[in-house]
């Protein structure tokens, strides 16, 4: 099948983010960031000192998780232990961040290994927990591919990853080394995602950025069909109770919303009016107790700022007693991630 034009991310634009500000809400309520990325070049850099920025703008951001993007792999050594430098490079930055930053930054690191391997990516997986100081808590294997179009700056995966034996025979280990398993993947491979955390119920998973119900190439125009269809996937693969979701991602320019084409930036009334039926869906077939939100930063600061972000998040759940928003925004992050 021909392949559509590729899709490109929403470039962050400071100036364009500048035309619009909010003062946050609710700014004492506990937050753990369970999903953001660094980079020396990606999204024009974003490293220490702007995620620092971010955390410091207003809202309670009590801990993060780094999840692996590709940065600061080793450029020599055997090609299997090279994403280990994306794991010393991030435990060395967290290591600088003084505790008076008021937040436990990276304090969990999520890294690469080619589960592909099979049985021999065990040595990657005990090189990263060597690397990490204590932080390390799971792998993400890039698993979003679909035969009509390409989306990002990663290459493509190989469809129908999680089902090649080779690749599950390395994701075995993960029982064994007390790993989690994050997945990104669009909402045509959640089948392939419910049938690989149901062959292996020890290994706690994580479906990032919603399930990535697409709205792009041949989903354009499609939407409701599309939700149709995320909706009914999710409520089989939430009948597994080792797999919790991660709200949010919907920044990001695959899930259609384009909001990064105006003239100016949206406001965080708008994202709540686009996005909730997204996130109290994920909600309701989940619940509280299995559901985290997430920044994906820098990823959709293409869309929005980390204050305007927040406020997103707070304005769907404004409704939601305070145990609900304590699962959500805290406790659910610091479970599977075993957070202090």
């Amino acid at each position: 099948m021909e392949n559509l034009p590729i899709v490109p991310r929403a470039e962050v634009r400071p100036q364009w983010l500048a035309r619009h500000h909010e003062a946050p809400l609710e700014p004492e309520l506990p937050i753990i960031d369970p999903h953001h990325h660094l980079s020396d070049s990606l999204w024009g850099g974003y490293l220490q000192d702007d995620l620092l920025a971010d955390l410091g703008a207003g809202h309670n951001i009590q801990s993060t998780v780094f999840i692996q993007v590709g940065f600061g792999y080793r450029e020599d050594g055997p090609g299997h232990l090279r994403p280990v430098g994306e794991t010393e490079r991030v435990a060395a930055i967290a290591g600088r961040i003084p505790a008076e930053a008021g937040t436990r930054v990276c304090e969990g690191i999520v890294g690469f290994a080619d589960l592909a391997l099979g049985a021999r990516v065990e040595e990657t997986l005990a090189a990263h927990l060597q690397a990490a100081a204590g932080r390390f808590r799971g792998i993400r294997c890039h698993a979003a591919a679909h035969a009509q179009f390409q989306y990002g700056v990663m290459h493509a995966p190989p469809l129908h990853l999680y089902m090649d034996p080779k690749f599950r025979e390395g994701y075995a280990t993960l029982a064994r080394f007390g790993l989690t398993f994050d997945s990104w993947a669009y909402h045509t491979q959640l089948d392939e995602l419910c049938d690989l955390a149901r062959a292996f119920p020890d290994i706690p998973v994580v479906i990032d950025h919603i399930g990535v119900p697409l709205g792009v190439g041949p989903y354009v125009g499609q939407r409701d069909a599309v939700f149709a269809e995320w909706k009914r996937l999710l409520q089989k693969i939430a009948a597994l109770p080792n797999v919790c979701i991660k709200l949010g991602g919907l920044g990001m320019s695959v899930f259609g919303f384009g909001f990064h084409l105006a003239g100016r930036p949206p406001t965080s009334e708008e994202l709540a009016q686009a996005w909730s039926p997204y996130i109290l869906t994920c909600i309701e077939i989940f619940g509280p107790s299995r559901c985290m939100f997430e920044s994906n930063f820098p990823v959709d600061k293409g869309t929005c700022s980390y204050p305007v972000l927040w406020n997103t998040f707070k304005r769907i759940t404004a409704g939601m007693s305070e145990d609900e928003k304590r699962q959500l925004y805290r406790d659910t992050a610091a479970r599977f991630y075993r957070l202090a």
